[in-house]
């Protein structure tokens, strides 16, 4: 959709559209009463500069909607088209992967107590699995951070698909 289309929707069209993008209230309102926007690059802008703020109670809750790594969301879920595509990169017929995933994932989730959520699009699963291990390895306070800034990134990348545009950067 072009900008004009997006300052155009409805109050309850844009929340819905933002909220497919990441689904944290202060973001969808902060990016919805900030309408209009001049151009893509001042929405993305926007998003950025709201993501930075999250808090950790609003990542953790956002967290609801992503299926883990190597999973599928489930196909009522405001995110699952998007995860679908974003998680091309893992191949399911790959067992020997899946296995892996399946494993790390529980290792994250016994070590932090939350899914592990990674950035997917443009990325294989071997890269994510990975990054999975890496991850690991971060104290909880400095994991949360890594958390909130792929948080970030995969919500600005839905948010340019949303006005068929690319990012500029990711977020901080």
């Amino acid at each position: 959709m072009r900008i004009e289309e997006f300052n155009a929707l409805s109050d309850a069209d844009v929340a819905t559209a933002l909220r497919a993008c990441v689904g944290i209230d202060s973001w969808v309102n902060a990016l919805a009463s900030g309408r209009p926007y001049a151009d893509t690059d001042q929405l993305l802008d926007a998003g950025r500069a709201q993501a930075v703020g999250w808090a950790p109670a609003e990542v953790e809750a956002a967290l609801a909607d992503h299926p883990r790594i190597g999973e599928r969301a489930a196909p009522d879920s405001a995110t699952a088209a998007h995860s679908q595509r974003e998680q091309a990169g893992v191949d399911p017929a790959d067992a020997g992967l899946a296995e892996r995933l399946r494993d790390g994932n529980a290792r994250y989730e016994e070590r932090f107590d939350r899914i592990y959520l990674v950035r997917a699009k443009g990325r294989t699963g071997s890269e994510m699995l990975a990054l999975l291990e890496e991850r690991l390895e971060n104290d909880p306070a400095t994991e949360l951070a890594v958390t909130r800034h792929q948080l970030g990134e995969i919500a600005l990348l839905r948010l340019a698909d949303l006005l068929e545009t690319e990012p500029a950067e990711a977020t901080s």
